[in-house]
């Protein structure tokens, strides 16, 4: 495969697109930064939106999205969560929302559909004095 295109698309949103030997592209990745819970809701609903906006605009068959969404997305609650895999750990107010992204743009959250030793289930930040 070969880089087709890379580009920012907003603050929060870039996108690389990624070709076989034709001109159409393979696989499309999106790499987002969500905004934190410290943004209003408004931000919050507006990165949702631009981001849908553009997942769905972009017409390649293989579509990827690489994310800090800011999210916890806990196990499945039901059976209408396909979406959703068995080994996540806990909700938030976040996850809520990305599961709703989820659910509209038919995608699966792959993070919770493989168990994890509980020693990486989080990130962790250490600074050295």
């Amino acid at each position: 495969m070969n880089i087709d295109s890379c580009e920012s698309l907003t603050t929060r949103v870039g996108r690389l697109r990624l070709r076989r030997c034709g001109s159409t592209p393979a696989l499309t990745v999106f790499v987002a930064y969500a905004p934190t819970s410290s943004y209003d809701e408004e931000e919050l609903e507006a990165f949702y939106m631009d981001l849908e906006k553009l997942y769905r605009g972009d017409h390649t068959f293989f579509k990827v999205i690489v994310s800090d969404f800011n999210a916890k997305i806990g196990p499945r609650r039901t059976t209408e969560e396909l979406h959703i895999g068995t080994h996540g750990t806990e909700w938030n107010k976040q996850g809520e929302r990305l599961s709703e992204f989820i659910m509209s743009t038919h995608t699966i959250h792959g993070n919770s559909q493989f168990e994890k030793p509980s020693h990486s289930r989080w990130t962790a930040w250490w600074a050295v004095p």
